[in-house]
Order: structure tokens, then C-alpha cells, then sequence
């Protein structure tokens, strides 16, 4: 039944319900943390140290610094998106907040806890997802995974049954409770793991990839189990993924990792513009004209796309206001109808990539 070779938190799970009397002691035990600072970190690095054969006797060793410096604060109750290509130290970070992995060098709180330090009593404030990991056992039916993880956190029978029955009813799960977890689907599992972690009323809930697997209809169904959870419970939420349609559909907030480094951290409408993107404004006119005249610098900058019949498309860098534009379209051209694309936030973050943008001072 060892779980902690894979997360490590399950194993610190059924050490934190060893000696408690219910969800209640648990919270006693739980410090106190500004809500502003729910989640803090400050100048964390993460080095691990490599060796590599360079000769048939001879290895060298190197230092890979796999989180380099990172700082940042989440407020009780924020869902943010924690983005990065692959390598970038995404996991690596999740791995110190959940006390599996100890920092090199910096300073880490979680609620006020020491994650490395004291991951018994972490281990009542956080759930945790991995999208390529289970917290389940493999062979027993799912339901008894969940009694599992009710003996082990010492959740009261009330507030279980509560929890349970409304992941169930909320992620689909009425039909999986009978069955082995090795026979779930990758899409199946992703939800039993997500009840599983919220079955101990965690104040924090870190999420990574938590729809990897998941069908189009399936992954409707997470993100709005995820918002009703934040927006009913204030649930703190930390969500890693590739597919940024979560990170569009769930965060206000967002930042981007890479080599170790915070490359931005804002609000998401803002990646627009620190990525260096355009905003697309596709012009409807009421016949067939020469392209729009427009300007290189001032309120009016834009340039001419292409043109298509009487459809134009002019690019406005990210950030600018199209009002201006908009306006004198519509004063000098038998205007009909207009609509404004957003940068795709794929390229943006691509662009950031390449480009090698670092954090602001």
C-alpha cells in the first residue's frame, strides 16, 4: 500500500492521522498564515548535484540548478495558473511546497508550515494531483481507496460522506466506485485522484495537469467542479498544465517558469503584452474597398494584415486600446461589422520562450 514513492504525500497522510482525533485536531494544529501570504517563497533554489561518466574511470560532477531564485506570494483563496515548458521546474517547485523535496537555499512557507520540516502536519492542509501518479492503490476498487484515505486522515463520517457524495455527483464517479483502479481509463483515474485529494477538506490543492487523458466533455466537468470548489470553499488552488485552456477557463493570475526562473507573474490579460503579441481587428465594411489607411505611431498604430473583399484584418501590438481605431472606422468607412482576436496565448508564451525573457527586478 506504500504510496510515497510515487508522491510522498500519502504516506505523509497516514502519518498525520496517527495520533489525532478527527479533522477538528487537525485543524488545531494548523498555523496560522496571513492571507495574503498563504503560499510564500522567497529567493527558493533547488540544485541537485550530477555526475556524468567522462572516461572509462573518470565521472564528473555538475550542478544543475532546477529552481533558481524563485519568489512569489499566493494569497489565501487565489487560483493560479503555474505554467513552463517541460524542464522548467514546474514539478520540482511542487515537489518543496509539499515537503517531498528540501530547498537548497531560500525560504518556503505553506500556511505557516515548513513543508521539509514538518510534512506531518502539512499533510492536513494540502491534496495533491499528479497527472502521471496515483495516491490510489492499484488494485483495490476505487471506493475503498476512499475508506482508505477516510481512516488515514481521520475525517469525521459526516463530513466524508458529505465530501464523497458530492465528488461522486460532480466528477461522474458513480459508475467507478466498484471497479479496480487498474481498470479505470487515464481520464477515469484523473478524476477518482482529484476526490481522493478532496476528500480532507485541504486548504491548499495542488493540480498537475488535472485533465491530461480527460475528453472534451470530461474536462468541462473538472473546471467547473475546480471554480464552484475555489469560489464555495476558497480552496488556495496551484495549477501546472500544457493545456492553457484550464489556465484561460480557471486563473486570473499566471506565471511562467523557465530554467529555474519566474519569467512573469500577473495577471493572465497582461502575458499578452509581455509576450509581445498583436490583437487582431477583423473589419466587416459594406462593400469591397482599398485597405484601411493607417497609422505607424500615435492612438491609430496599426498595420494592414490582408484584405479579403470587403473583410480586413488590421494587427494592433498587445495592450493597445482598439477604441480609437474603431472609432474613426466607423466615422469615414460604411462600417458593418467587427470583431477583435486576442494573441493566441500559446504563441505568446512560445515567444517568451524564445526570446529568453527574464523576471523584472
Amino acid at each position: 500500500m506504500a504510496r510515497d514513492a510515487d508522491t510522498g504525500v500519502a504516506a505523509a497522510g497516514t502519518r498525520a492521522g496517527e495520533g489525532t482525533a478527527g479533522t477538528a485536531a487537525a485543524k488545531d494544529v494548523r498555523a496560522p498564515a496571513a492571507d495574503d501570504s498563504f503560499i510564500e517563497l522567497d529567493g527558493v533554489e533547488k540544485v541537485f548535484q550530477v555526475r556524468r561518466r567522462t572516461g572509462f574511470l573518470r565521472r564528473e560532477r555538475r550542478e544543475v540548478r532546477a529552481v533558481d531564485g524563485i519568489s512569489f506570494r499566493v494569497a489565501r483563496g487565489e487560483m493560479v495558473g503555474y505554467i513552463g515548458p517541460n524542464g522548467a521546474g514546474k514539478s520540482t517547485t511542487i515537489k518543496m511546497l509539499t515537503g517531498i523535496l528540501t530547498p537548497s537555499g531560500g525560504r518556503l512557507r505553506v500556511a505557516g508550515v515548513d513543508p521539509s520540516r514538518d510534512r506531518t502536519r502539512l499533510a492536513h492542509c494540502i491534496g495533491v494531483v499528479f497527472g502521471q501518479r496515483t495516491t490510489l492503490w492499484w488494485d483495490l476498487p476505487l471506493k475503498d481507496s476512499y475508506r482508505l484515505m477516510h481512516r488515514m486522515y481521520r475525517i469525521p463520517d459526516a463530513r466524508y460522506r458529505e465530501n464523497l457524495d458530492r465528488c461522486v455527483e460532480l466528477l461522474d464517479l458513480a459508475d467507478l466506485l466498484d471497479k479496480p483502479v487498474r481498470q479505470l481509463s487515464l481520464g477515469q483515474r484523473m478524476r477518482g485522484d482529484i476526490a481522493a485529494a478532496l476528500l480532507h477538506d485541504p486548504e491548499v490543492l495542488y493540480l498537475d495537469e488535472p485533465t491530461i487523458g480527460l475528453d472534451i466533455i470530461s474536462k468541462t466537468k473538472v473546471r467547473r467542479f475546480l471554480k464552484d470548489l475555489n469560489e464555495e470553499r476558497s480552496t488556495t488552488v496551484l495549477l501546472t498544465t500544457h493545456d492553457l485552456t484550464d489556465i484561460e477557463q480557471l486563473c486570473r493570475r499566471v506565471m511562467v517558469i523557465d530554467h529555474g526562473r519566474l519569467m512573469y507573474d500577473g495577471a493572465l490579460a497582461g502575458l499578452h503584452e509581455a509576450g509581445g503579441g498583436e490583437r487582431v481587428l477583423v473589419v466587416d465594411l459594406e462593400r469591397e474597398l482599398p485597405p484601411v489607411a493607417v497609422e505607424s505611431e500615435g492612438p491609430l498604430r496599426a498595420r494592414v494584415l490582408r484584405t479579403e473583399g470587403p473583410r480586413q484584418w488590421l494587427a494592433l501590438p498587445a495592450g493597445t486600446s482598439v477604441a480609437p481605431l474603431v472609432a474613426r472606422i466607423a466615422a469615414e468607412y460604411p462600417l458593418k461589422d467587427l470583431s477583435v482576436r486576442e494573441p493566441d496565448i500559446e504563441d505568446v508564451i512560445a515567444r517568451m520562450y524564445a526570446a529568453g525573457s527574464r523576471p523584472a527586478a
